[in-house]
């Protein structure tokens, strides 16, 4: 009875990944399909879709723009991450614990509401949209996960490697720079690597906060999703997908790689 109670959990599990995995599968496979006319059975392999993808003007607008906006997140959320994990870590002061809870708050909120919310507090102040906005916008998003990464390996982190290399003659910065830091690479990795990917893959945030004018992939795949189902689109998700997946791993490999350095 027990062995057929394993047996349907993991029936259900592989159909559960089946549901979730198959229509990611069918873009995929469509993306490299000869016809024009996105349907099985594929007539024939080409890549045709995606040299449209590269020839599309404005598409490669969308990419530039989702590449500067991801790095700019990145660099600004792990910078910001850091100095409050730090603070958070190894030092107390009146409302530390709501100060955690303020800055971890934006992964508790549904984005949809964090974009309202944010939205109406531009109109209040008066505040045209424009990209400084929206960098700010996905900067508040994604910095929680870099906050979270980077106190679970500071926490790790004995102070006693500090308190040595200040005992011998590093002030408080030479001491972060040669010692902390570099315990910390793992999780510094990591989590830009998972800013980056959450700011390049965000359309929730994006749609409320974008100044006209300026897309980014997501919103450029949903706004031609509105005139046709074009077999770029099937192309311009398999790259989404391709981005989405690498950079994770990349960032989980790197991570491990980093973490071989000894902490205690």
């Amino acid at each position: 009875m027990q062995n057929k109670g394993w047996i349907a959990l993991k029936s259900y599990t592989v159909l559960v990944y089946l549901f979730m995995f198959a229509p990611v599968t069918v873009v995929v496979l469509l993306s490299f399909n000869s016809s024009q006319f996105g349907g099985f059975p594929i007539e024939g392999l080409s890549l045709r879709w995606f040299e449209a993808l590269w020839n599309n003007a404005a598409i490669v607008r969308a990419f530039q723009t989702s590449l500067l906006l991801g790095s700019l997140t990145a660099l600004i959320s792990t910078a910001m991450g850091i100095l409050a994990s730090l603070a958070l870590v190894r030092y107390d002061f009146p409302g530390k614990s709501f100060l955690n809870t303020l800055l971890i708050a934006p992964v508790l909120v549904p984005e949809v509401v964090l974009a309202v919310a944010l939205l109406l507090f531009l109109r209040w102040l008066s505040l045209p949209k424009n990209f400084l906005m929206l960098l700010m916008g996905h900067v508040i998003f994604t910095l929680p996960f870099v906050i979270l990464v980077v106190q679970a390996r500071l926490v790790a982190i004995k102070r006693v490697y500090e308190e040595a290399a200040l005992s011998l003659g590093a002030n408080k910065v030479q001491a972060f720079m040669q010692v902390t830091l570099p315990l910390l690479m793992p999780a510094v990795a990591a989590g830009m690597l998972f800013a980056f990917t959450v700011s390049f893959d965000d359309i929730t945030g994006t749609l409320f906060w974008k100044p006209a004018g300026v897309e980014t992939v997501p919103t450029q795949i949903f706004s031609m999703l509105r005139n046709s189902i074009s077999p770029e689109i099937n192309a311009l998700g398999t790259v989404m997908i391709l981005v989405t997946v690498a950079l994770p791993l990349l960032g989980a490999g790197l991570a491990r790689r980093l973490s071989r350095t000894p902490s205690n």
